[in-house]
């Protein structure tokens, strides 16, 4: 079998849902046992988004081989439960940085370098490599940007000439676009779609299935009315209704039929249907959880969702594995301090200290530390939520008040958090740190080897600095424990607080990790500590 070449392109707004969309798709065609992998195509000059700002792009998602990324990967992840790698996120930034250095050598032998054929030439070898690796069938391309954007005209001009290079068989466009409801007129209108189309009729794509973002159900009338101007068969406008959760999608994606659409263009209408017994279990107890437990997600990132993406997802993976509901109450770190901590986190069964950079927030961070400690509250640190872990309790309980991060005084005097060996000398800030999968090595007998039931452990990272190990022993004698390490490097990776129901800190990010099928162990026994605690807090108020 040929590999089939799946292309989703946007318009009217952005924010539909491309990466939900494409994710739904490669789930569902998963489950018919065909090989999948979804690739995001993203018009930024940023080579990737490891040094843009989270309120400016949300998350950097972190891939297994150290790439950082776009993060609707980690939803291609979450759906697909099983890794991308760096040629699954590619940016206008590569692409120009290809094409140029290759100039640089005299590839081009002495033409003029253009948009047409030069850098369209890339975005297709780039559009088809994951193809002709012979680890695929279905290859599923998300197009970022709206339609009609300037900086997307290659992506699609590249999508136009595959259109045409492509056997008919092997290669598909999804548009997604927006059916807005106007109330004061109470209709659904169809005309934002209409021009949408038109805009990528006129760059000469012509779609073949729509997908529609809409708050009401479309009716048989309006589809028929979309397929007549749109120029697309009836059967190939379907509807894509707001869910209560995106773990819903898949699930409606296959009451419309997108997949068998898709496979009918493919020629693979013989294929089982899928088998989604799992998903549907675990969305059962995502919509229908017994109880519900309050976390704190304390971070200085908080008032965009999207900054913190993987960990919120991670906590529904937690919660309905627990069967709960964990309801995050997002609390600004650099708003917090000893005097107001404890009527922030009132009521907080959990909390969680989430990673970042910069001194903007810390002293916050560890005032909320201090009081999850010293008030027997779960408590689980990542990354610089770990570093600060130490930083208090080093401070409070190991006799070094003066204790604080090279991050933040670069001549401390006590850098019990300092920058590592290899990036003393590092200039360039993006791409540099230490990124990706590393193995860690776990003490027997302690929270985390309990967790995750083996000694050998991997996860994923991305950081600069490190817990000093010249001051591990006093930790040790004060009653923090360094529970796990990297083998090669004895990089302390996991931190506790012996005496505590559930204290631990992690350099690494577990988050990246966790998926519906699959939920992150630490994520699922804090959760799990977290419903403890609400009940022990019940019974004592019973009492």
């Amino acid at each position: 079998m040929s590999v089939k070449y799946v292309f989703v392109t946007g318009g009217v707004t952005s924010s539909l849902g491309k990466g939900i969309i494409s994710a739904s798709l490669a789930k569902l065609l998963t489950a018919r046992n065909l090989r999948v992998t979804i690739q995001k195509f993203d018009p930024y000059l940023n080579v990737d988004p490891g040094t843009l700002n989270p309120y400016e792009h949300g998350e950097c998602f972190v891939t297994e081989d150290g790439a950082e990324t776009d993060l609707d990967l980690g939803h291609y992840e979450r759906f697909l439960d099983h890794y991308t790698s760096k040629a699954n996120n590619v940016t206008t930034g590569k692409i120009y940085r290809t094409v140029i250095d290759k100039e640089r050598q005299g590839a081009y032998l002495g033409k003029t370098v253009q948009i047409v054929p030069h850098i369209t030439d890339e975005i297709k070898r780039r559009m088809l490599l994951l193809g002709k690796s012979g680890n695929y069938d279905v290859v599923i391309t998300e197009i970022g940007g709206t339609v009609g954007d300037m900086e997307s005209l290659p992506f699609v001009e590249a999508v136009r000439q595959l259109q045409w290079e492509l056997p008919s068989e092997d290669c598909l466009v999804i548009h997604l676009t927006l059916v807005p409801y106007l109330a004061a007129a109470k209709e659904i209108k169809t005309k934002p779609t209409q021009h949408s189309v038109k805009q990528l009729q006129q760059n000469g794509v012509q779609p073949d299935v729509l997908v529609c973002r809409t708050e009401h159900e479309l009716s048989l009338d309006v589809r028929k009315k979309l397929a007549l101007f749109c120029n697309v068969k009836p059967g190939c406008v379907i509807q894509s209704i707001d869910a209560d959760t995106i773990y819903q999608v898949p699930l409606l994606m296959r009451q419309e039929r997108l997949d068998e659409i898709v496979l009918e263009k493919f020629g693979l209408s013989d294929l089982p249907q899928p088998n989604m017994e799992r998903w549907e279990k675990f969305v059962d107890r995502l919509t229908h959880p017994s109880k519900i437990v309050d976390i704190a997600l304390v971070g200085k990132y908080v008032e965009l969702q999207d900054a913190y993406k993987s960990i919120l997802e991670s906590f529904i993976h937690a919660g309905a594995a627990n069967n709960c509901k964990v309801k995050v109450h997002p609390i600004h770190s650099e708003f917090i301090n000893d005097a107001n901590v404890a009527e922030k986190l009132s009521g907080m069964c959990g909390v969680l200290v989430a990673p970042g950079f910069g001194e903007r927030g810390l002293e916050g961070k560890i005032s909320a530390i201090k009081y999850a400690r010293e008030n027997n509250i779960p408590f689980f640190g990542i990354c610089l939520g770990m570093q600060m872990a130490v930083v208090e309790f080093a401070r409070h309980m190991a006799g070094l008040p003066e204790a604080v991060s090279a991050e933040v005084e670069a001549n401390a005097k006590i850098p019990i958090i300092d920058l590592m060996s290899d990036q003393k000398t590092t200039t360039i800030k993006g791409g540099t740190m230490r990124l990706g999968a590393y193995s860690c090595e776990l003490r027997e007998g302690s929270l985390a080897y309990s967790i995750y039931g083996k000694k050998l452990i991997s996860e994923r990272h991305r950081h600069r600095y490190e817990l000093n190990n010249d001051y591990v022993a006093a930790l040790e004698a004060a009653g923090m424990s360094v529970t796990g390490r990297n083998p090669d490097t004895s990089l302390a990776e996991i931190v506790e607080v012996r005496n505590h129901p559930f204290f631990i800190g992690v350099q690494f990010h577990p988050e990246y990790k966790s998926t519906p099928e699959n939920p992150q162990p630490i994520f699922t026994a804090f959760v799990k500590a977290a419903i403890k605690r609400q009940e022990e807090n019940k019974n004592k108020k019973e009492e």
